[in-house]
């Protein structure tokens, strides 16, 4: 598997299950190393061995499940592991006020109508997304790996999840969307990137393929284009 991403653009990454899309998703998030290659960020070879560094190279993931606290607010789970607080010496407490500023902020930026303060167990699909989405954008990203995130929510909540990926597009973060959703990929990708048993068999773009093409590459009708 070889491929680019640039600075502004959303690739679809798709592929029938057991392709690799998420074993290659997590080597790009540092989950798994990879057992050869390199990996290039600006043009610098990069190694890393734990998620945490690759959030250092402004590499942010959004899971299938989320991994969202429903007993939370939406400020709390975007913050959460990265709290600001506010104090001198061992009296420090959590700056609950800034966290809600800083992620209505975000949220606003976003165009979503998530609110800072409201429990993330009471909130939509789409609302949810927000919030995971909300987290990545508090350090400088430059690359979203989003894992299905229209799955299993409302053809309202679709749209609205796929504004939030066209913000982050236009915010000049690159954006990897796995999907096994065809409509989502032709309406929002540039690219798009199919996978079969491990290996890549097509990296085109939207404008030059089709959703029956995709289809035939997934399932092997179509050997490799």
């Amino acid at each position: 598997m070889s491929f680019t991403l640039e600075a502004g653009q959303v690739v679809g990454l798709m592929g029938d299950n057991g392709a690799g899309k998420s074993t290659l998703v997590k080597m790009i998030a540092g989950n798994f190393r990879p057992s050869e290659g390199t990996m290039r960020l600006d043009g610098k070879e990069i190694v890393m061995h734990r998620p945490v560094e690759a959030r250092q190279h402004g590499i942010e993931i959004v899971h299938q499940d989320l991994a969202l606290c429903n007993n939370l607010t939406a400020a709390a789970n975007v913050f959460l592991g990265r709290e600001l607080r506010r104090g001198v010496g061992p009296f420090r407490v959590l700056d609950y006020k800034t966290m809600y500023r800083r992620a209505g902020e975000i949220f606003k930026e976003l165009k979503s109508e998530t609110r800072p303060r409201d429990l993330v167990k009471q909130m939509s699909g789409g609302q949810r997304q927000a919030v995971a989405i909300g987290r990545t954008m508090l350090s400088e990203a430059k690359i979203v790996l989003m894992d299905e995130p229209t799955a299993a929510i409302s053809v309202r909540q679709v749209a609205e999840v796929l504004n939030l990926i066209r913000e982050l597009r236009d915010r000049g973060i690159a954006v990897v969307l796995i999907s096994h959703r065809m409509p989502d990929v032709f309406t929002v990708a540039d690219r798009v990137i199919v996978m079969r048993r491990g290996r890549k068999v097509a990296d085109k773009s939207i404008a030059s393929s089709s959703p029956e093409e995709v289809t035939g590459l997934i399932t092997g009708a179509i050997e490799q284009v």
